[in-house]
């Protein structure tokens, strides 16, 4: 079941998002996030912020969602999405129904453009993109310093 997050899903939210931190070089925060830290996320989000879960029996295995690409007021109707599925549901077919109920929703908001910054490599989550009609605009290397080496990032972007 895909639904709107809400604010009793933060800390299983960021429970995913921190199991990407810690070992993996697919966020380039360096710190795992502190459940304040998440509500001041929660709380300090615009209207832009399309927040989305996927459930299975009352449990968040997925979470995806809209920020701004940059503050900026010209990027205004460019949103950046984030994805980040429970380990142990990977490879079902839930990344696709998620990001594509988010991508759905953002068209319903009148964004103009959405933007992936996906750290290489990440087959799958490239993967995911292009089934989804996002397109390759372009690689920006060694941009994030993260378990002691650099890492390239592919921007991909859908229209809306």
């Amino acid at each position: 079941m895909i639904r709107d997050a809400t604010p009793a899903d933060l800390d299983r939210i960021n429970e995913l998002y921190n199991t990407t931190i810690v070992d993996s070089h697919v966020s380039f925060d360096i710190e795992p996030w502190s459940l304040d830290r998440r509500r001041e996320w929660w709380d300090s989000r615009g209207p832009e912020l399309v927040c989305l879960v996927a459930a299975v029996d009352d449990e968040v295995i997925g979470v995806a969602y809209s920020s701004r690409w940059k503050p900026k007021e010209a990027y205004q109707t460019t949103m950046e999405t984030t994805i980040v599925i429970s380990q142990h549901h990977h490879g079902q077919g839930l990344g696709t129904e998620l990001l594509g109920a988010l991508t759905a929703r953002l068209h319903d908001e009148s964004v103009h453009r959405a933007v992936a910054v996906i750290a290489l490599p990440n087959e799958s989550s490239i993967a995911l993109h292009r089934r989804l009609g996002y397109r390759e605009v372009g690689t920006l290397t060694e941009v994030g310093n993260k378990l002691g080496r650099y890492w390239d990032t592919l921007l991909m972007e859908k229209e809306l």
